[in-house]
């Protein structure tokens, strides 16, 4: 059976561990620091690193990791992560023989131009491109990128885990329900992650039937955001492009209460 543990590090990063209690692969480690600790507590043996994106959030412990142990590192093809070992695009697979798990590699540029997510057993690393009630900031691809890659990883199969790169929900969920005020599952699911925080238990992973319920980056087509993302640019907006990228750039400047961060 395997365990996907948070490991955290920096302000609100998750790097994530799949594990069988004997063997570990990690996803996005951005620090070694922390990895290296708890693969030692849990007397695990190192055998992949998988990385999403090139930011040094997410890869920056990768060659601390390869002093301790030898092992492939995976990552996007199309991006310069100088210790990946086996450059990824879509329709590649990564077989983690020892943890039984084999995962497919979804592109999904927009917030880094080469970003990828590793897809399989009903489990998604997304890495920022999909959040829990948000999505990543446009760094280096367009709107038209990420919507697309947003809507690639919205038909996967309802039950999906998401495994995303930071514990971001409860301010995303603030801004959902500026855009969408009357959708009456935000209220539910801020109760509950505010639960969750208050004990120290990580909001994620979260679902796609989740996402697709409250996350407005997925639900362009809804006519409350439709009619907010108009108000917001001060004219009226019908394809979903555009719609995403009026509240994109709205949650670029909105600002979350403290409390709510």
């Amino acid at each position: 059976m395997l365990n996907i543990v948070p490991v955290r590090a920096f302000t609100d990063n998750y790097i994530w561990i799949i594990h069988n209690h004997r063997h570990a692969a990690v996803v996005d480690p951005g620090d070694a620091i922390p990895v290296l600790d708890f693969l030692r507590h849990e007397d695990l043996q190192l055998v992949a690193i998988l990385n999403t994106h090139h930011h040094n959030d997410h890869v920056g412990g990768n060659a601390a990791l390869l002093k301790e142990f030898s092992v492939p590192v995976y990552g996007p093809a199309q991006e310069s992560i100088p210790t990946v070992t086996h450059p990824l695009s879509e329709g590649d697979s990564v077989h983690l023989v020892e943890l039984a798990l084999a995962l497919k590699v979804i592109d999904i540029p927009g917030h880094t131009a080469g970003h990828i997510a590793y897809y399989g057993a009903n489990l998604l690393f997304c890495g920022d491109t999909l959040f829990a009630c948000g999505c990543g900031r446009l760094f280096e691809g367009t709107a038209q990128q990420m919507y697309s890659s947003l809507q690639k990883l919205a038909i996967l199969p309802d039950a999906t885990q998401v495994y995303c790169g930071h514990e971001y929900t409860l301010a995303n969920i603030h801004f959902a329900k500026a855009v969408e005020p009357g959708n009456p599952a935000l209220s539910k699911l801020e109760s509950e992650m505010k639960s969750l925080l208050a004990q120290g238990i990580p909001t994620l992973p979260s679902t796609i039937i989740r996402e697709n319920a409250t996350n407005p980056f997925l639900r362009c087509n809804q006519l409350e955001i439709i009619q907010s993302a108009g108000s917001y640019v001060g004219s009226s907006l019908t394809d979903p492009v555009s719609i995403f990228s009026a509240i994109r750039n709205w949650k670029n400047d909105f600002v979350t209460p403290r409390r709510e961060q």
